[in-house]
This record gives structure tokens, sequence and C-alpha cells, in this order.
């Protein structure tokens, strides 16, 4: 039987001799034989194509756990986890980018001299073209921006209305800024047990909330369940929301792309929603207000009608509140507006 010792294995394999250790310790690659006296390692040239499968996925970044897994696998199922788990790690390079971008963005902003801000608005809240009743609802104020989308079915309007109504107080209490967030937590729970107060043994209604506290120059965002916020800033567009749904789940886990999340029969089957589970959960985040930003808060009957490229371009092209939401309104009834459709539009502007 021919054998190749380490160091011929090595280059022909174009690896180390310390990368072969380490895969035969960790028993991905064990040699051939073994010198009982030298300890020195020898492989089979039919070993290479191994080799050479395992130093490609290490150069991907795979860890050497899952290479394990891979390299036990059919050819066919070993390209099959192998597309799985690159789509694991675009999901998750994906989110760790938008973090970053936040992040950037939100250090930039330390660097800005501040002046005190106000709301420049407009909202519409249409019942779109094939439904016969509206369940969500939209409000802005100088203060507060909000949109929920009620689960359709009896009780989905009240609930949704309820989970805006929650929030409306805030417009007027005096909490400090440096309470913002803690303040807008407790209205959520607040909100989630007045849409609960709402539901019968037989049903229980739950809704989506999205919504921007103001207090001068701070801005506290709350999110749960599907309905979108966007930021328009500088000519980008940023999503500042992530949907909790089940299919947004699998796309995080790599077990969907996007393209085929968007067209998924399950697309609106939430994970997350005020009245459901045993107690809220909700995304909170702290944002700095500029003047000339523009926020989007929408229902997903715009966003999942209308491409993001369309909801920029309405956007950045609008010159006011009441132009944007008017062009946005209008894209979703091109498309058919299938299901209730509210957005709120509003611009950052110094006070």
């Amino acid at each position: 039987m021919e054998l190749l010792t380490i160091g011929a294995f090595a280059r022909a394999a174009r690896l180390t001799p310390k990368a072969l250790r380490l895969y035969d310790e960790q028993g991905l690659l064990p040699p051939a034989a073994v010198d009982p006296h030298s300890g020195y390692r020898y492989y089979r040239p039919a070993q290479l194509d191994r080799a050479r499968l395992i130093a490609t996925l290490r150069r991907a970044g795979m860890p050497l756990a899952e290479i394990r897994t891979v390299c036990g696998l059919a050819a066919e199922a070993a390209a099959e986890a192998v597309d799985a788990w690159w789509r694991r790690v675009s999901a998750d390079t994906a989110a760790r980018g938008r973090v970053v971008a936040l992040l950037v963005d939100q250090l930039s902003e330390r660097g800005t001299t501040m002046s005190d801000t106000t709301f420049r608005y407009a909202v519409r809240c249409e019942t779109g073209a094939v439904r016969d009743s509206n369940e969500d609802t939209a409000y802005a104020s100088e203060t507060l921006l909000a949109v929920a989308d009620g689960m359709r079915g009896p009780g989905g309007a009240a609930a949704s209305t309820a989970a805006v109504d929650a929030l409306r107080p805030l417009e007027l209490a005096d909490a400090p800024p440096a309470e913002l967030l803690a303040t807008l937590a407790d209205a959520v729970t607040a909100a989630d047990r007045t849409v609960r107060a709402h539901g019968t043994d037989e049903h229980q209604p739950v809704s989506t909330l999205t919504a921007i506290l103001r207090r001068g120059t701070r801005l506290a965002l709350v999110h749960v369940g599907d309905t979108r916020a966007y930021l328009l800033r500088a000519g980008e567009l940023f999503r500042l929301t992530q949907d909790h749904t089940y299919v947004q789940s699998q796309v995080d886990q790599g077990r969907l792309t996007p393209a085929e999340a968007a067209a998924h029969p399950q697309r609106a089957l939430l994970s997350r929603a005020l009245g459901a589970g045993t107690e809220v959960e909700a995304d909170l985040a702290l944002r700095t207000a500029l003047a000339g930003d523009r926020y989007l808060l929408c229902s997903d009957g715009l966003s999942a009608v209308v491409a993001p490229e369309a909801l920029h371009a309405a956007l950045a092209g609008a010159d006011d509140p009441e132009s944007a939401v008017g062009r946005l309104v209008d894209l979703a009834y091109a498309e058919g507006a299938p299901d209730n459709v509210a957005c709120v539009v509003a611009d950052v502007v110094a006070a």
C-alpha cells in the first residue's frame, strides 16, 4: 500500500503538517498509519479529497464540529448541509451588519451639536381594495408616532386601537429623557394587559405595535410583531425593526432565503404580539433625533406588497410627509392592496 509522509501529504493537499495534526486530534482526518516508535504519521493518496474538502470548509469559516458532520455525509447531503450552513452565516452576518450600522450611526450622532426637535407628520389608514374591515390603527403627534395591526376577526380593530391608546398618556407625561425606555416599557405592558382584556373564552385578539416616543432630541422606539419602522437619513433608507414572525425566524436560522420568505404562505404568522403568549416581549431602542431625518412606521399591508426600493424612492422623492404617505398608499393600491394599509411619515425638524 502506497503511503505518503505527513510532509508530502501536506504539500499535495496544500495544508501544513500542523493543520493535519489538528484534524487528526479532532477525528476529522486520522492518518492511515502511525510509526509506533517515532509517532510519525503517514497518509494514503485516497485521503487527499477529504483533506482538500476540510481545508476548503475551514477557509470558508465553518467550525470543525460542523465539518465533521459534513464529512460523514454522502455528496448530495453534504452539499445541502453546506448550503444550509451558509444561509445561516449570511443571515447572521446581515443581522450583525444592521447592528453595526446603527452603532456607527449612534456614535456619529454623539459628536453632533443637538438642538431641540419636533415632528412634522402625516397619517393614512386605509381599508385596502380587498378587505371589508380595517383592523389597523395609525396615530401621530409632535411627541408620539404609532402603528398597530390587529389580528383579522372579532376584536382585532379594538385590540389595535387599545394598543395605541395605551401609549397616548405618555404624550403628556413629564418623564425625563433618561427614563424614556423604562417609561415606554411600562406602557407596553399596560397595552398588553388592555389587549388581553378584550379577549373572551372563545377568542383572544392580538395586535402588533410599533411606536416612537420623543422627548427633546431623544427618541425611544418600541416594536412587537411585524409592523415596521424605517429611517431615511442622508438619502439612505434603514430598516429599524426586525419582524417577529415564524418565517423571519426561519430566515435567521438559514432555513429560508428572504425571497422564499416573501412568498411563504405563513409569512404573516406572528411569533410575538400583544395579547399572545404569557407576557409581552417587545424590542426597545433609544435613538437621537436629528433634524432632516424622516421616519416611516407602517403595517404589513404596505411593507409586504411594496418593494424596499419603491419605499425608498417614495420617501426620498416627497417634499413633505403628506405627499409621502399619499405616494406610499398609492403604491400599495397599485399592488392590489390585499390588506389594510396604515402608515405614518414624520420629519424631524428643529423646534
